[in-house]
């Protein structure tokens, strides 16, 4: 697809790290015509940042990545290898343990899903608005 149409997905390969994931947002983010606005872009590259950190140090890591986007917002897609739904905890203020991350990720996002894959992992969907 072209980034001039009105909806628009792509896949980024799985990252290893959450720097990947952010350079990878902002990469898909650059390509769309029209650009979102900053805050919308400041938001993703967050999201993506704390869902690929919460898959690699919970769930065993990220098998599959994406970016999507059309007229009114912008999609990622997040698949890790555990079915473990994704639980809020009381934030650890000490920096020990986190529990920072879902409250947040619920917080920036308009819509989030979760779609277990049975003992084959899950597969976690947040929409912000663009």
């Amino acid at each position: 697809m072209r980034a001039s149409e009105d909806a628009r997905s792509e896949p980024a390969p799985p990252p290893l790290r959450a720097s990947e994931a952010r350079e990878a947002a902002a990469a898909f983010v650059a390509r769309l015509n029209p650009a979102p606005s900053t805050r919308a872009v400041q938001n993703l590259v967050l999201l993506v940042s704390e869902l690929v950190t919460n898959a690699i140090r919970y769930a065993g890591g990220v098998t599959a990545l994406s970016f999507g986007a059309d007229h009114g917002a912008l999609h990622v897609r997040v698949v890790d290898p555990s079915p473990a739904h994704p639980q809020c905890r009381v934030p650890d203020l000490t920096g020990q343990s986190g529990g920072f991350g879902w409250p947040m990720i619920l917080r920036l996002s308009s819509s989030v899903t979760v779609h277990r894959h049975g003992e084959r992992g899950k597969t976690i969907l947040a929409t912000l608005a663009r």
